[in-house]
């Protein structure tokens, strides 16, 4: 019960309260960030008020990126696969994320194969009959050791 009136009491203090801590107004009705924070979050979880101001910040940003990337069109109408195109990185971080895993690990099987065959140069395909520098090691053992 007191915890409801606690919550009935914060949103109704986010819905006149649009601003941050230094008085900027945020893009967007705070209440309702974290109205959709709260849904999408554990029931346990607390939101500090940096957290809130912060989400509201970046999710002006996303929107300022995706209406630069939709300003590069040369049409004057935005229609939805614009918009479609315009979100991917943000609707498909996951499939973004697994592609650079996919890639990153061909890459290092690459770089292996690359290691494998300069060693199989260096041991099969030598320009002169002599052994090369790295290769070889002088025994420094006196007469006397022996």
């Amino acid at each position: 019960m007191v915890e409801e009136q606690e919550n009935i009491i914060e949103e109704t203090e986010e819905i006149f309260d649009d601003e941050d801590e230094n008085g900027e107004k945020l893009p967007f009705a705070k209440a309702e960030v974290v109205r959709l924070m709260k849904e999408n979050l554990d029931d346990d979880k607390m939101i500090r008020e940096r957290v809130k101001v912060e989400m509201n910040k970046f999710l002006g940003d996303v929107l300022k990126n995706v209406c630069k990337q939709l300003n590069e069109y040369p049409y004057t109408t935005v229609e939805y696969e614009m918009l479609k195109e315009s979100t991917y990185p943000y609707t498909n971080i996951e499939r973004i994320n697994q592609e650079k895993e996919r890639i990153l690990l061909h890459l290092e099987a690459i770089k292996a194969d690359c290691n494998a065959l300069a060693m199989d140069v260096k041991k099969t395909l030598k320009l002169k009959d002599v052994v090369e520098e790295d290769e070889f090691t002088l025994d420094l053992v006196s007469d006397d050791e022996e």
